[in-house]
């Protein structure tokens, strides 16, 4: 595989994961000419997932969609790009285990996933990514996510929901 730094072709592998669903093989690498660590993703190419849209569309599934909203939810917090590559991994476990055999999701039950994931790990970036999934279109609804939100935890600051 080619180093994302340096281009070189040949890298070792340094560890390797297969998610909780067995469709995706993660693996820790490192260049052998510049040392630098990177990760690749193997997957089974299988029966797309596909994705009904509100709308009534039928799409692929695209974990790259999902990547963008999250990393634009996180973007100047405190979350780390492992986090976010553990996030995205349970979103995709999730999906696939909801979708089943039928292997079709409807893009609210992705959202809702995506939202239960950020939430886990930072209350900022669940805010605003439900502002963009639910489209907020005054302060209002800013004021009542939060205060759901608010209610979710209880006097000593651990989440009663999750």
């Amino acid at each position: 595989m080619r180093c994302p730094r340096c281009g070189y072709m040949d890298d070792k592998v340094l560890d390797s994961r297969q998610n909780s669903s067995g469709s995706t093989i993660r693996r820790r690498r490192e260049c052998l000419k510049c040392g630098h660590r990177f990760t690749s993703y193997e997957r089974i190419i299988d029966t797309p997932l596909r994705v009904i849209k509100r709308d009534g569309r039928i799409e692929d599934f695209n974990l790259d969609k999902i990547e963008r909203g999250v990393r634009i939810a996180t973007d100047k917090l405190k979350v780390t790009p492992e986090t976010i590559e553990q996030i995205l991994q349970n979103i995709e476990d999730s999906v696939v285990l909801q979708a089943g055999s039928k292997r079709e999701i409807t893009s609210k039950a992705i959202g809702e996933e995506t939202l239960r994931q950020l939430y886990k790990v930072d209350k900022v970036a669940y805010v605003r990514f439900a502002s963009v999934y639910r489209a907020f279109d005054d302060v209002e609804q800013f004021i009542e996510e939060i205060e759901k939100l608010s209610q979710m935890i209880d006097a000593t600051g651990k989440d009663v929901h999750v």
